[in-house]
């Protein structure tokens, strides 16, 4: 059955930094910020929350229907996902508007400047969450914001379940709609800096907020991930990749295997476990949605 991935569609303009963004940012002069990176590498990437989870359920054998909007721009994604087996019926065009695009430096330590111009992805409530009882399960991923509460009290209206996967949305909204998005949400995952702002945000500790849920993930990196599950907190171990060349679209990688696992009955660890292989297996490779699983699941 198909999993629906609500999200941004987005083309990612990816440059490399061959220094440490820590050496040339002055803390004490931060108030007259100026400063120009050189980078010798660049590349234009198909990209997304949408677009990078739904390459990785597809790398899974999984069907996947993203719930999105591109931009004039865009008919080369929309067929690149055709070619890839996915549902598009669900993808809506705003011909006044670009495609969402990204512009992400990353330094030498994996540290990443990112700037965002959301283009058609503002336009994405005005695509609501498809009528159908083939759906049993659906992540809401960064988009827009009127499009992320939509979705979310869509999905619950309609009695399935959902991932809230707030992401670099998360600053959008304040502690009554967090808590209102956690409210609806079955599981919430989330990184180890979007877990605190979280917390903080909510005035909740992770334990409150795990307790209203069916299961909470805060990734860690290469430290792996924590699982809150039945109340309790289990440390799922990292995953050592092969080559670190570019995190861009790693936590998409471990969202893909976390909805994979969630649709197959797994637990949440399983799930955990999976995604810290493919987001290995991402980190290895350039671009959000170029890497490979040639592992068995």
């Amino acid at each position: 059955m198909p999993i629906l991935v609500c999200g941004s569609l987005a083309f990612d303009t990816i440059m490399t930094f061959e220094g440490r963004f820590s050496e040339q940012i002055l803390p004490s002069q931060l108030h007259i910020l100026n400063v120009s990176f050189l980078v010798p590498s660049l590349r234009r990437e198909y990209g997304g929350c949408a677009g990078n989870i739904a390459y990785g359920l597809r790398q899974l054998g999984a069907d996947v229907i993203p719930l999105a909007c591109l931009g004039s721009d865009g008919a080369d994604y929309l067929e690149r996902l055709k070619a890839m087996g996915v549902d598009v019926q669900h993808i809506s065009t705003s011909g006044d508007d670009y495609t969402a695009q990204a512009m992400i430096m990353t330094d030498q330590d994996n540290n990443q400047i990112t700037a965002f111009h959301p283009g058609a992805m503002m336009q994405a409530h005005h695509n609501p969450v498809p009528t159908r009882e083939d759906i049993p399960l659906a992540i809401v991923s960064p988009d827009g914001r009127d499009a992320m509460l939509q979705h979310a009290q869509q999905l619950h209206a309609a009695g399935v379940p959902f991932v809230f996967d707030p992401g670099q949305g998360l600053p959008m909204f304040n502690g009554e709609e967090l808590q209102g998005f956690v409210s609806l949400a079955s599981w919430v995952a989330v990184n180890d800096y979007e877990a605190r702002m979280l917390s903080d945000r909510t005035g909740l500790s992770l334990e409150a907020i795990a307790a209203q849920l069916r299961g909470l993930v805060v990734t860690l990196g290469e430290q792996g991930c924590e699982v809150w599950e039945n109340g309790a907190k289990t440390v799922v171990a990292g995953v050592a990749a092969a080559s670190v060349l570019d995190p861009t679209g790693c936590g998409d990688a471990f969202r893909a295997a976390l909805l994979y696992g969630l649709e197959q009955g797994w637990t949440l660890q399983r799930c955990a476990e999976l995604g810290n292989r493919m987001g290995a297996a991402k980190i290895a490779s350039r671009g959000g949605q170029n890497y490979q699983l040639n592992e068995p699941v």
